[in-house]
């Protein structure tokens, strides 16, 4: 049973630009790939990150258009159509309200640095791993660290899918992205036990990343929203 969150219940006094924005691009970004037809798995290639590559010595023979580049490239590519639009309503529930607690470059600051930082781990711990790695999720992730900083009292209403039935409940923050990241951890060392140059997948350890940078920014940010933020729901 894997829980969908479908909206929360904060009173934003501020229009997500940003969230809209990186949502757009993000898009934008998957439209190009779809267009490239057989000279895709060239263009991710070139542009996923492949963790490989920054093992030395080979990283330091490599120009920045192949080490640098990727970290943030690889951050708008998605492997088809579930991934985005999975990533992209986690980030449209969770990035409004966090985009509007901390101002719109703040929050676009949060959310690349995040990115960054799971890019990191996963360099880390899959160091030899030549799959290329993309996909929003690592910088999303830690949007929902910031957020479970920031809200966990807050309701999101969730989709839960029962064999072929759906219902919606209302659930805290708290409790949600504190399952969603005990499964990234779970995952993530059952991965450790397997994990082989070749072997691809889901990257849970630059998820586990991007949440901790997230849920750390948040604490040292100033944010700039002040007054009630929870708007409590029955």
């Amino acid at each position: 049973m894997v829980p969908i969150p479908l909206t929360d219940h904060i009173r934003r006094r501020t229009f997500w630009a940003f969230t809209l924005l990186l949502i757009v691009v993000n898009f934008w970004a998957f439209f190009i790939e779809l267009s490239l037809g057989p000279h895709l798995n060239r263009f991710i290639l070139l542009n996923g990150l492949i963790p490989a590559r920054y093992s030395p010595p080979g990283v330091f023979a490599l120009p920045a258009r192949l080490t640098v580049a990727p970290i943030f490239i690889s951050m708008f590519l998605h492997g088809g159509w579930l991934h985005l639009l999975g990533n992209m309503l986690f980030l449209f529930v969770f990035g409004r309200s966090i985009e509007d607690r901390f101002g719109h470059f703040p929050f676009l600051l949060l959310y690349l640095i995040s990115g960054v930082a799971a890019a990191l781990v996963q360099i880390i711990v899959s160091p030899g791993s030549r799959v290329p790695t993309i996909g929003a999720s690592g910088a999303i992730a830690g949007v929902l660290g910031a957020y479970f900083i920031c809200y966990p009292g807050a309701r999101i209403t969730t989709l839960i899918p029962l064999f072929i039935i759906f219902f919606t409940v209302q659930v805290p923050a708290l409790l949600l992205l504190g399952y969603w990241f005990l499964i990234q951890f779970i995952a993530g060392f059952e991965m450790l036990s397997i994990q082989t140059a070749t072997a691809g997948g889901v990257a849970w350890w630059a998820h586990i990343g991007g949440f901790a940078c997230g849920a750390l920014l948040s604490l040292i940010m100033r944010p700039q929203r002040r007054g009630p933020v929870v708007e409590m729901v029955s």
